[in-house]
């Protein structure tokens, strides 16, 4: 199911090797994420959608976290407004496993409902964040082994999935909101 995870774990090792003096604690020292631990947190997605593998800190203050995603099919007709979240620290990069959909990012935002400090959507995963019914915004189809940057602040969310889609999410932490060390709780 998800055949491509291999070439997932190296992209999302690449992004937390350490890059340059003073960026990481040890520059002798990488974040291995294996397949195992990405599969592990995936079979926590029945209960919620969104799992964090893991959150790193890569030093100078920033975390990098690893987290996987699988949203259900939906369907909003072409113009009404989409339900999204904006992360008021974290950049996102997803890469697509499997699956497709039409990602909407930006566009104009109604409703910004803060989403509560005490959950674990803020304190495990993305940090202080807004849910926001937007209007208009950017329309793009993605699907299997597209990257896409959203960077703090923009507010995203699937107009469109036709059945449903898996993606990994590198989170840049670069306020460290997120908890440095954390691993998903089904891994050994």
């Amino acid at each position: 199911m998800l055949k491509n995870l291999p070439i997932l774990t190296s992209a999302a090792l690449i992004l937390v090797l350490p890059v340059g003096s003073g960026l990481a604690q040890d520059e002798a020292v990488a974040t291995h994420v294996p397949e195992s631990e990405i599969m592990a947190a995936y079979q926590g997605i029945d209960a919620f959608p969104d799992q964090q593998v893991r959150v790193v800190d890569i030093g100078d203050n920033i975390n990098v976290a690893v987290g996987i995603l699988r949203r259900e099919a939906t369907y909003t007709d072409d113009g009404e407004p989409v339900t999204s979240l904006a992360h008021h620290d974290i950049t996102e990069v997803y890469y697509v496993i499997p699956g497709s959909g039409v990602l909407v990012t930006g566009g104009e935002a109604q409703d910004d409902r803060e989403v509560p400090a005490t959950t674990a959507i803020v304190r495990e995963l993305v940090g202080p964040s807004a849910f926001r019914t937007v209007t208009g915004g950017e329309k793009m189809i993605i699907s299997t082994g597209d990257v896409v940057v959203i960077p703090s602040g923009v507010a995203h969310g699937f107009s469109h999935i036709l059945d449903e889609i898996t993606y990994l999410s590198i989170r840049v932490d670069p306020n460290q909101v997120l908890p440095a060390g954390y691993k998903h709780p089904l891994i050994d």
